[in-house]
């Protein structure tokens, strides 16, 4: 059985793997969660990165709003197979 800091590893290995497929960069990367699941098959980790969000126009002022400058936190929770290590699936993780 793999214990949680690899587990969390393989997580953060994979989502690093796939940052282009996700189309944003994986700034303030860091573990948010970590439990194993009920049937103790998987270690569910989850994963949080800042996003940074498009600039927008307030409609009630002529002013610009920058919201680049509050990014928007996105998780993702990853299952990660006990006795391999290996990401078995990862899903947007609601709040």
């Amino acid at each position: 059985m793999i214990d949680i800091r690899y587990a969390a590893t393989s997580a953060v290995q994979y989502i690093q793997k796939i940052q282009d497929l996700l189309e944003t960069s994986l700034e303030n990367l860091r573990l948010e969660e970590a439990e194993i699941s009920e049937d103790s098959d998987f270690w569910l980790i989850t994963l949080g990165y800042d996003k940074p969000e498009k600039k927008a126009k307030s409609s009630l002022t002529s002013m610009s709003l920058d919201l680049s400058k509050y990014p928007v936190r996105e998780y993702k929770l990853f299952k990660v197979d006990v006795n391999s290590g290996e990401v078995a699936a990862m899903k947007i993780r609601q709040l």
